[in-house]
C-alpha cells in the first residue's frame, strides 16, 4: 500500500501522520503520532485511525537530543515495526517568502533558499527544515514537498500586501505575508460541504490556538489577514504580543539596553497570554485560574478578536458568516461566547445549547450572521498537496525508496 508521511516539526516535538493512498487517489489517515519532549523527556506516542494506541514509549534524554534524532527514531519505528515506507514526505514550512505561492519539491538548494526566512519565523522555520535535511541526507531519492503557511495569502491585492515604507524594501521582501494558510486553505475547500450557502460569500475565519490569526475570505480566497511580515503581528497569542507599536521595540533597545537577539526572544517567548497573565500561555489553564490577571488576559484576547473582526469585515465590505477553528476555536465554548458578544453589532447571536455542544453551526436559525465551528486539518491539506505534486511529477506508481 502506498503511503504519504506528513511531518510538522517544532522545537521540542515532531508531529507526524501517515495517510494511505486510495485507488481513486483519495487519502485515508492511518496513523497520528508525535515524538514529544525532545531534549527533556522524550516520548513517542501514536494512535491508529480509530484512536487506538499503537505506541507509548519513553526514551532517555540523551537518546533523543534534537529534532533530527527524533525524526530518525520515529522513522525507524514506522519502518521496522509497522513496515511503512512512504512514497513521499510532506512538510509544513511556515515561511515561504515572496517567491512561493504553492507547494514545491525540495532539494538542497531549496533548503538553502528557505533558510533565508529563519529570522522571520525563528520559532518554526529552523525546526521545519531540520527533518528535511535529515531525510535529504539519508534518503536522497525520497521525494519531499514543502507546503507553506504563507502561500494561501500570496494573491492578496497590493494594497493589503504593502507596508508604508520605501518601495525598494518591499521589493526585497518586506511585506505582509499572512500565516496559518494551510488551515485556511483546508477550510476554503471544506466550506462547500459544510455550508454551501455561504461558501462563495464573505467569511471571516478565526484560527484560534497557541498561534492565532484571522483571515477575511471572499469566494474561498484570502483577501486580508491579521498577520503580516512575521507571526508576531495581529492578535495576541500564547507567547507572542500581536499588534505592537514599533516604538516599543525601539524603547526596549534604547532604554532597556536589550540586544536584537534578546528583543526577539522576548517578543516570541514572553509576551501574549503568558505575559499578560503571568500565569500561563495555555488558554485552558487561564480559564481554570482564579487569578484576576488570567481573567484580564482572556478579556484582552476576546476584545482584540472583536476589533480585528471589524477590520476584516471592512476589508470584505460586509460579512456573510463567521467561523471558529483550531484548538481554542474548536473546543472552548466560553471563549466563543465571549467573542460572540463582541460581534453582536454585526448581527451575531449564539444558540447557547449548540455552542455548548461544539456543534457545526452555533447560531440561531434566524441569526443574520451565521457562526460555524469547523475543525481544521492542516495535515490532510499537506498530504493532498504532496500527492498532487508527486503525481504531476511522475507516473502514478512512483519509485519507492525505503526510508
Amino acid at each position: 500500500m502506498d503511503t504519504i508521511l506528513v511531518v510538522n516539526a517544532g522545537s521540542s516535538s515532531v508531529k507526524f501522520q501517515v495517510f494511505a493512498v486510495e485507488g481513486d487517489g483519495g487519502l485515508r489517515r492511518q496513523i497520528k503520532g508525535q515524538m514529544e519532549g525532545i531534549g527533556s523527556r522524550p516520548r513517542l506516542r501514536a494512535s491508529g485511525p480509530s484512536g487506538d494506541p499503537l505506541v507509548d514509549r519513553a526514551y532517555p534524554i540523551e537518546a533523543v537530543a534534537d529534532v533530527p534524532v527524533a525524526m530518525t527514531v520515529a522513522g525507524a519505528w514506522l519502518r521496522e515495526e509497522l513496515s511503512i515506507n512512504p512514497i513521499a514526505v510532506g512538510h509544513r514550512v511556515v515561511h515561504g517568502g515572496p517567491d512561493h505561492a504553492r507547494p514545491v519539491l525540495i532539494d538542497h538548494a531549496m533548503v538553502t533558499r528557505l533558510e533565508r526566512y529563519v529570522s522571520l519565523a525563528p520559532l518554526h522555520q529552523p525546526h521545519n527544515l531540520a527533518p528535511i535535511r535529515t531525510l535529504l541526507n539519508n534518503f536522497p531519492e525520497l521525494p519531499q514537498v514543502a507546503c507553506f503557511d504563507t502561500a494561501f495569502h500570496r494573491d492578496h491585492d497590493a494594497l493589503a500586501d504593502h507596508y508604508a515604507i520605501p518601495h525598494q524594501l518591499h521589493t526585497e521582501g518586506i511585506r505582509r505575508y499572512g500565516f496559518h494558510g494551510l488551515s485556511y486553505e483546508y477550510f476554503a475547500k471544506r466550506l462547500p460541504q459544510v455550508a454551501p450557502e455561504i461558501a462563495g460569500g464573505r467569511v471571516i475565519v478565526a484560527h484560534l490556538g497557541s498561534g492565532t490569526s484571522m483571515c477575511a475570505m471572499k469566494g474561498g480566497k484570502s483577501v486580508e489577514s491579521t498577520t503580516g511580515f512575521t507571526a508576531l503581528d495581529g492578535l495576541a497569542m500564547g507567547t507572542r504580543p500581536g499588534q505592537l507599536d514599533p516604538g516599543v521595540v525601539l524603547y526596549l533597545v534604547a532604554e532597556k539596553g536589550m540586544s536584537a537577539t534578546k528583543v526577539q526572544d522576548f517578543l516570541y517567548r514572553d509576551c501574549g497570554l503568558k505575559g499578560l497573565s503571568g500565569v500561563s500561555n495555555d488558554m485552558r489553564e487561564l480559564e481554570n485560574s482564579s487569578d484576576p490577571r488570567a481573567a484580564f488576559a482572556i478579556d484582552y484576547f476576546a476584545y482584540r478578536v472583536g476589533l480585528n473582526a471589524g477590520m476584516l469585515a471592512a476589508a470584505l465590505q460586509g460579512l456573510d458568516a463567521f467561523v471558529f477553528t483550531a484548538g481554542i476555536g474548536e473546543n472552548s465554548d466560553t471563549i466563543r461566547a465571549r467573542i460572540a458578544e463582541r460581534l453582536a453589532w454585526l448581527g451575531v447571536a449564539l444558540d447557547q445549547t449548540e455552542n455548548a455542544k461544539n456543534a457545526a453551526k452555533i447560531t440561531r436559525a434566524d441569526n443574520r450572521i451565521p457562526v460555524y465551528v469547523v475543525p481544521t486539518d492542516e495535515e490532510l491539506m499537506i498530504a493532498q498537496h504532496t500527492l498532487t505534486l508527486l503525481l504531476n511529477r511522475q507516473s502514478p506508481t512512483p519509485k519507492r525508496e525505503r526510508m
